[in-house]
């Protein structure tokens, strides 16, 4: 196969296949033949990214996803997608292993915020503990000059709640629960959007989306550069064969 990317994913499953899905809706395509090459790799047993960041004596997720880097470097893909934020953590050891390039997730979402809200000057992030601890969007939405709002205690706790209790063991969005960590963020930390650092937010997004919150999804994101960057790729082999 020719023209194609590879996907780290897995981390978790669920929210794996729902960025399968948005990057299969999104694509233009109205036959088969114009849908995107890529391959999947679902690497399901990464150990959990937070735990490491927040204590290093936990297994290290960098390990398994080093070796998934390499390998797939092999085949020679056009690039690599890590939809998993907190996977982000490793982004710069992960790119010095290959010369293929990576999507930085983070830095993508960042960027699109003016789209989605071309006043903002607050912009909130809910996320699993481990990203809220990284820095790694920190870095990104104070360079693109804007305000970072962090949620409380009580609402990072929730979306720890929302994200590990509902989303990652029972497959069960509690859309209530969701709401209201987005009213906290908006009404009361005076958000002017929020991103959704994490691609377990992505599913809540998808299946309780129903509210008033202005939100930028960091997976939807991914999915749009992915598309962006593939269709390139295609157009310039296509122009080389002519």
């Amino acid at each position: 196969m020719k023209n194609f990317f590879t996907i780290i994913g897995g981390m978790g499953t669920e929210a794996t296949e729902l960025f399968i899905h948005i990057l299969n809706d999104r694509t233009p395509a109205k036959k088969d033949q114009d849908y995107l090459n890529y391959i999947l790799v679902n690497h399901a047993t990464v150990p959990d990214r937070t735990d490491y960041i927040l204590d290093h004596q936990k297994p290290n997720p960098f390990v398994p996803l080093a070796e998934d880097i390499k390998q797939q470097s092999s085949l020679k893909p056009d690039f690599f997608v890590i939809p998993c934020n907190t996977a982000h953590y490793s982004f710069d050891e992960l790119q010095a292993l290959t010369t293929i390039p990576i999507l930085h997730m983070p830095r993508e979402t960042v960027k699109d915020i003016k789209q989605y809200a071309p006043n903002a000057k607050r912009v909130g992030l809910i996320a699993t503990q481990g990203t809220l601890h990284d820095g790694i969007y920190d870095r990104e939405i104070r360079n693109a000059g804007y305000e970072l709002v962090k949620p409380d205690e009580q609402t990072a706790n929730q979306t720890m709640t929302l994200i590990y209790d509902n989303i990652k063991e029972k497959n069960q969005v509690d859309g209530e629960l969701y709401h209201q960590i987005l009213s906290t963020m908006v009404d009361k930390l005076s958000c002017d959007i929020v991103i959704l650092g994490c691609t377990e937010l992505s599913v809540a997004q998808q299946r309780a989306g129903n509210h008033p919150y202005p939100v930028i999804d960091a997976q939807t994101v991914l999915a749009d550069r992915t598309i962006e960057l593939a269709l390139k790729n295609r157009k310039a082999a296509e122009k080389a064969l002519d």
